[in-house]
């Protein structure tokens, strides 16, 4: 049987070799109706889309993007706002014809090909990292400090301030703070930004500072502060902590917020339906950033005309719902 070819697809539909290629690579060049229309002639002659390998021999290209993660993808993928960044990354790349290949910790970054990569919350010294800049891809750090740029970060510093003026502005002087494990190292990296808001905010007043781990069950911890602690305010790293701080506390029948007041960080899914004041991020808006931040890069690896891309804060704010009153 001949190879079919695009030029014979092209022929039969009565357009160029060129849209015929657009309708497999570049969907948007083209309306639905004639993209539907070259597609169903394609199958109708045998042909089901171009060779990737062949056609990475020939650009050198892949029409990959790689995804770090340093958290297994079991437990990235199972939170909500991780999910919701990975939506809206994906989203912005698919107008660029371009798939998201996702790379846990375990999978050696070099055996994978990609034209560029989005670090999440990645170390800049992980061997993956390392990789990459050595071969000269381009990446974008988010909720990282990669320091070959560009990074895309939320001010954690300016909502984590907010949501303790808040408890301040509410009379709390008995405050436990829930922070990630990680700002316990830092002779690895600088002080968790959630953290340094929180002090600053706080002013005169002295926390407690518990150490939690985001992703795990801190359960008992938790349960061992409020009763050590006895704080009558809760500032937590993330709403997954703060529903479980509201979840132990109901166990030990503390009252919410008349005895105790507690707050996230994050606005995931679970905080309304909590009544959890929170300080809210886009995450759409992140990973649709962090993707047009890579289109950047990779172009002004081809192009230096084109502009580097430049580090990008995006907002937050605070909202506030039932879960802080005035200290008791």
């Amino acid at each position: 049987m001949a190879k079919v070819t695009l030029q014979a697809i092209a022929d039969r539909v009565g357009v160029s070799r060129m849209t015929v290629s657009n309708a497999f690579s570049r969907p948007d060049q083209l309306s639905a109706e004639l993209r539907d229309r070259i597609l169903a002639q394609a199958v109708a002659l045998g042909y089901h889309g171009p060779d990737p390998a062949a056609r990475s021999l020939a650009t050198g290209t892949s029409g990959a993007i790689g995804v770090l993660w340093t958290q297994p993808l079991r437990l990235a993928l199972s939170d909500a706002v991780t999910a919701r960044f990975l939506g809206g990354l994906a989203d912005e790349l698919a107008a660029d014809g371009l798939a998201l290949t996702l790379l846990p910790p375990t999978v050696p970054a070099h055996d994978v090909p990609m034209d560029g990569a989005v670090a999440y919350s990645s170390s800049p010294e992980a061997d993956a990292m390392l990789w990459l800049r050595g071969r000269g891809v381009p990446v974008v750090g988010v909720e990282m400090v990669w320091p070959d740029g560009p990074n895309v970060t939320i001010d954690d510093r300016g909502g984590a301030r907010a949501a303790a003026e808040h408890l301040v502005a509410l009379g709390h002087s008995r405050v436990l703070l829930l922070a990630s494990a990680g700002s316990q190292r830092k002779s690895e990296q600088p002080l968790d930004e959630r953290l340094a808001g929180w002090l600053a905010g706080l002013g005169g007043i002295k926390p407690v500072v518990g150490f939690v781990q985001p992703f795990a069950d801190n359960a008992a911890t938790i349960a061992d502060l409020l009763r050590r602690v006895a704080p009558t305010a809760v500032l937590c790293v993330s709403d997954l902590v703060a529903a479980q701080t509201l979840a132990v506390a109901s166990d030990l029948g503390l009252d919410v917020p008349g005895e105790m007041s507690v707050v996230g960080f994050d606005d995931h899914p679970v905080a309304s339906g909590l009544g959890l004041t929170t300080v809210a991020q886009d995450v759409d808006v992140k990973g649709r950033t962090a993707a047009r931040l890579l289109r950047q890069a990779i172009a002004h690896r081809s192009d230096a005309a084109v502009a580097e891309p430049a580090d990008v804060l995006l907002p937050v704010r605070l909202v506030v719902r039932r879960s802080t009153g005035p200290a008791r």
